[in-house]
């Protein structure tokens, strides 16, 4: 049972990883050349946002990629390593730094949000960035625990 579980995170996993990948290649382009076109006194503000999302694609990728090596350690057992409390720190420092480059963009949704008469899109924009700063508490409290069942443990260990 639990290999079947890792196996379908794996392919969540993956399928999130090819989603993304697939909007960075052709929706991103083709939100600045609309958008731009829509909104041609916006046109700095869209173009650092493109800019700032194709440097969040880094962190999420490697997020990806720790996400991946966990479940490989929990395929081998190795669920209750270091290794497993580096992913999740890796995790955790990548969903910051998303978090940190996505309320970046909050304020530059303003001059397209008022181009565009939606006051909403600002509320989203946050909406959007606090997400990762879900991921990132989760990620520490995660690590935090398995850092203590280490501790616990190598002491058991110790005294045995």
């Amino acid at each position: 049972m639990k290999r079947a579980s890792t196996i379908f995170l794996r392919i969540a996993v993956i399928f999130l990883g090819l989603v993304a990948l697939a909007l960075y290649i052709f929706a991103l382009p083709a939100i600045y050349k609309g958008g731009s076109a829509e909104f041609p006194m916006a046109s700095l503000a869209l173009l650092i946002i493109v800019c700032i999302l194709y440097a969040m694609a880094i962190p999420f990728f490697i997020a990806l990629w720790q996400t991946l090596k966990l479940l490989s350690y929990i395929d081998h057992n190795r669920a209750f390593s270091d290794l497993s409390v580096q992913a999740l720190n890796n995790i955790k420092y990548c969903a910051s730094i998303y978090a940190v480059l996505a309320f970046v963009c909050v304020p530059l949704v303003v001059p397209i949000a008022d181009a565009d008469d939606a006051p909403g899109a600002i509320v989203y924009a946050a909406a959007l960035a606090c997400a990762p700063v879900a991921v990132a508490v989760f990620a520490a409290i995660l690590q935090k625990l398995l850092r203590e069942a280490l501790d616990i443990k190598s002491e058991n260990d110790l005294t045995v």
